[in-house]
């Protein structure tokens, strides 16, 4: 399967994890949370909300751009220790970026 394509899978898989795990928000964040500096906006959005507001729309624009995606890319290891051992679907979320992390770190030409 096309590079873009599997991309696009994993995506979507994130998307039903956060879904099944009752993460997914029906309304965006006001619009001063993206206006953050921070890696993952930290200090103005929760990781499943980066995750759903950030990372998913902005994968799918290069996509659908066919714009080149990004190399050495690995959001796993945040995910890791941001979601604490009782957060609700955290195995499958971690699992979920780990193998969305794995399409990238084999592309380093």
């Amino acid at each position: 399967m096309e590079r873009h394509a599997l991309v696009r899978q994993h995506l979507h898989i994130i998307e039903q994890v956060l879904r099944d795990h009752q993460h997914w928000q029906g309304s965006a964040p006001g619009a001063e949370a993206f206006e953050s500096t921070q890696p993952f906006c930290l200090d103005t959005l929760q990781p499943t909300e980066w995750l759903q507001w950030v990372l998913i729309p902005r994968m799918h624009a290069l996509i659908e751009a066919r714009h080149p995606l990004p190399v050495d890319f690995a959001i796993a290891p945040y995910y890791e220790m941001a979601l604490d051992a009782t957060h609700a679907g955290r195995e499958p979320l971690l699992k979920a970026l780990q193998e969305l992390d794995a399409l990238f770190a084999s592309d380093k030409n």
